[in-house]
């Protein structure tokens, strides 16, 4: 069978959506660094229907930092991919533009250095996970990981985000600068990558930190769209359907949410022609993502797993694991602020209906990897402001226990290759020891809570249900804690 390309384009069914521009016209206005399944499905999109209307300037110029497989797949097809919308209602289809051209960092720095630098570049956004911003446990830049080394020895090759930002900024001195704006889920996401980079920075030369401090743009970004991950059976479906084959499909639901904070001095697309929410300050619409959105989704990823659930529907489906999100809802809905227009039941009503989604088939293993980098903002930090309110904190402090006790699990009763963490090889040193001493050591070694007064009785909290799962399984820790 063909494969999807410029080429193939035309001979697509009628009913397959496509882009209605000349993409030959097209020129590079973002670079993207972290080209994944949700950038694709994402904020790649966004771009495409700002194409279509006419702005032809904002075409993505896609970079890997680590993996070559995107590149590899969507190389061969004009970086041309099928988005699979899928609902309730049916799936649509469509066939996104936006990528004009795809990089591998590793193996040709500076060919991305050189696109980093185009005059034409005006935005870099980010969606590299949180694990590639290289934090130790008090959240500051971690100087002694290798690849902080060696980009602050080798300019001209880096590794890291840092490094490409830092070498691209100062080559760019005398042409406008860019803006940096981040899509990953960070707190203040912006001002936090604006923070790191400054250490960096910093570290190398503190006149270009000064110049980066001055000069570039770090708006945050609050980012909701599921996507999960891509299996043979889409691609196989996809194919069918579109009468060419496409290596990497990316499949999501209806629902999309992008609200970012409008500084751009050297300009933007028109974003909220087409859905964005354009805002001042992002944290308060962050901050309900990040409690009730991401939070839920890594509740319900350890539990559903400890439970034998293999989906995100399967496991909310269960009436158990169903009641303790609307728990852990209810405890984390009053850190909340009530004075920048949110509507958090509203917004709680969305995620049942999307949980509810059966056509996404949204893997709990997918959802659960790198929990030590993923929970202090998604749960921790919501039990510590709990805590300090004289608050409950029984939902959340059992998903904190559930993803320890799954790390537990791996090679025993559930399969090793499920997830993974940074943090595997520190923690499958302590997991023998008791409760009370498993949770102390994980707790050093992620940072979670560090230097909050809250910590000891979060740690107390969190060690009574890690002793009840041990003992007498997940269903009967749930059934605690909706007792109370």
């Amino acid at each position: 069978m063909t494969g999807l390309s410029n080429a193939s384009l035309a001979a697509l069914p009628a009913d397959i959506g496509r882009p209605r521009y000349d993409r030959s016209a097209v020129t590079p206005g973002i670079v993207h660094l972290g080209v994944g399944a949700f950038h694709r499905a994402h904020q790649a999109v966004y771009v495409d229907d700002c194409l279509a209307a006419g702005e032809t300037g904002w075409g993505i110029v896609g970079a890997s930092l680590r993996s070559t497989d995107t590149r590899d797949a969507l190389a061969p097809q004009d970086g041309l991919y099928t988005l699979a919308v899928r609902g309730g209602e049916g799936e649509e289809l469509r066939v996104v533009g936006s990528i004009l051209s795809l990089l591998v960092a590793p193996e040709d720095p500076a060919r991305l250095l050189e696109a980093l630098c185009l005059p034409s570049v005006r935005i870099v956004t980010l969606t590299v996970t949180e694990k590639a911003y290289l934090r130790n446990a008090a959240g500051d830049l971690d100087f002694t990981h290798a690849d902080i080394v060696w980009d602050l020895a080798h300019h001209d090759r880096p590794k890291t985000v840092y490094g490409f930002l830092t070498e691209a900024i100062a080559r760019r001195q005398g042409t406008a600068p860019f803006t940096v704006l981040c899509c990953d889920n960070l707190p203040a996401n912006g001002e936090t990558v604006r923070r790191l980079l400054l250490e960096f920075a910093g570290a190398r030369d503190k006149k270009l930190a000064v110049h980066i401090e001055r000069s570039i743009a770090f708006p945050s970004s609050m980012v909701d769209r599921i996507v999960p991950a891509t299996t043979d059976a889409d691609r196989a479906h996809i194919a069918a359907a579109l009468g060419v084959t496409d290596a990497w499909p990316v499949r999501t639901e209806p629902f999309s949410q992008w609200v970012v904070e409008d500084r751009f001095p050297a300009g933007r697309p028109a974003w909220e022609r087409f859905g964005v929410t354009m805002v001042d300050d992002v944290r308060p619409f962050e901050d309900m993502k990040l409690r009730l959105l991401n939070g839920s989704h890594s509740a319900i990823a350890y539990l559903g797993l400890l439970s034998g659930h293999e989906t995100v529907a399967d496991a909310f489906g269960d009436p158990a694991i169903r009641r303790f999100v609307h728990g852990l809802w209810a405890e984390a809905i009053p850190t909340l602020p009530g004075n920048a227009g949110l509507d958090p039941q509203a917004y709680v009503g969305k995620l049942t209906d999307r949980y509810d989604n059966p056509a996404l088939q949204h893997r709990t293993a997918q959802i659960a990897n790198d929990g030590s980098q993923k929970l202090p903002q998604r749960i921790v930090a919501t039990a510590v402001e709990q805590l300090r309110r004289g608050a409950p904190v029984d939902h959340l402090t059992l998903a904190i226990a559930a993803w320890i006790a799954a790390c537990e699990a791996r090679g025993r009763t559930l399969d090793a290759s499920l997830f993974t963490d940074p943090l595997d090889t520190q923690l499958a040193m302590i997991f023998a020891g008791s409760a009370a001493d498993t949770v102390s050591q994980v707790f050093d070694r992620s940072g979670f809570a560090s230097g909050q007064a809250e910590r000891p009785a979060l740690q107390r909290a969190v060690s009574a249900h890690l002793d009840t799962i041990r003992g007498t399984g997940i269903g009967a820790a749930i059934a605690t804690v909706a007792g109370k």
